[in-house]
């Protein structure tokens, strides 16, 4: 069957977007959006209300882009830590177009866990194609910076190792913070159902398999994915030294425009003073990032977490024992906690 006519347009513009790839029958629904449209959503996924352009097979698709240069920046992250903030943020200079979240990078990461449907020069493949599409932006000179969902941070060594112009922010912060972050809202929903997913990038990382899931408290496992994470971000830095800068997210709200100077230096080379003071003036800092008409200040978040660091006191214990524990015995992991 031939290509679809309005595949011919996927390389002009970020109007089509590849929404969704099926892993069992390769067909990838792509959808219309409007700049606005990325500029409201927090997630590229099913959750996003948006006309739909039509399905068809990654084969057509990653042929429409052939030979369309990867030139895209990335935010990974651990989770909870203001990567939706920061893009939001990055996403107000002219130069940068931020996309946030697409699911077919999740489709990408559950694929390479679980070692299936594809072979790792299929995978290859597929990030590329997608990396093309996502590089594209309305007009120059903007440069798409892409914000991944944390659970793709175990395929940022691969992701970054596309193109070799390609820069990195990595989000993080201190165990303890990352504990108490997950314990307060919903947080550890989202800890648990991407739980099997980073076990096992830890323990690929790790050549041993010596957790089971079922045997670890929530405060565990949350230490457990922090790690996970933190081990692909070593990762990441080792095999692209210079591309890759380490933002605490603790230090970035204590002096936003000095880590807005930073992260802008690092991906572009540059941080116009006007620019950075514009941006760390931005409302986007009192409100909460991934439903902006919520306020949610550092002062109230710093509440949240003193609340929760008191309510949940012993699982945030039991995680930072784990990583204790794991220190001991591996070596990666004690370089992670210090």
């Amino acid at each position: 069957m031939p290509p679809a006519p309005w595949i011919a347009n996927l390389a002009a513009s970020p109007e089509l977007f590849p929404l969704t790839l099926d892993a069992g029958t390769d067909l990838v629904r792509v959808v219309r959006l409007a700049p606005v449209d990325y500029e409201k959503a927090s997630f590229l996924d099913e959750r996003i209300e948006a006309p739909t352009a039509g399905e068809a097979a990654f084969a057509d698709l990653a042929q429409a882009v052939a030979g369309r240069p990867i030139a895209c920046d990335w935010i990974f992250h651990v989770g909870h830590v203001g990567s939706t903030l920061m893009s939001r943020l990055l996403g107000t200079h002219p130069r940068i177009f931020s996309v946030r979240e697409p699911q077919v990078l999740r489709t990408l990461a559950a694929a390479e866990s679980a070692g299936r449907p594809w072979s790792a020069a299929e995978l290859d493949a597929r990030m590329a194609a997608f990396q093309a599409i996502f590089s594209r932006v309305w007009a120059p000179p903007k440069r798409a910076l892409v914000k991944a969902t944390s659970v793709v941070s175990g395929l940022a060594p691969r992701l970054l190792a596309q193109a070799p112009d390609d820069r990195a922010l990595a989000m993080t912060t201190a165990p303890e913070t990352y504990l108490a972050t997950i314990f307060s809202g919903a947080n550890l929903a989202d800890v648990r159902l991407s739980a099997p997913l980073r076990l096992t990038g830890l323990n690929a990382r790790l050549g041993a398999a010596p957790w089971a899931l079922e045997d670890l408290s929530p405060g565990e496992i949350a230490a457990l994915s922090w790690a996970a994470d933190m081990l692909a971000f070593a990762e990441l830095e080792a095999a692209a030294p210079g591309r890759v800068l380490r933002v605490d997210f603790e230090a970035f709200l204590a002096d936003p425009p000095a880590g807005l100077a930073q992260a802008l230096t690092h991906l572009h080379g540059q941080a116009e003073p006007e620019a950075v003071a514009r941006i760390a003036g931005s409302a986007y800092l009192q409100r909460y990032s991934k439903a902006p008409e919520y306020g949610y200040s550092p002062e109230l978040r710093a509440q949240v977490l003193a609340e929760t660091r008191r309510l949940a006191a012993e699982e945030i214990a039991r995680g930072l024992g784990w990583l204790e524990t794991a220190a001991r015995t591996w070596p990666a992991i004690a370089q992670l906690v210090g």
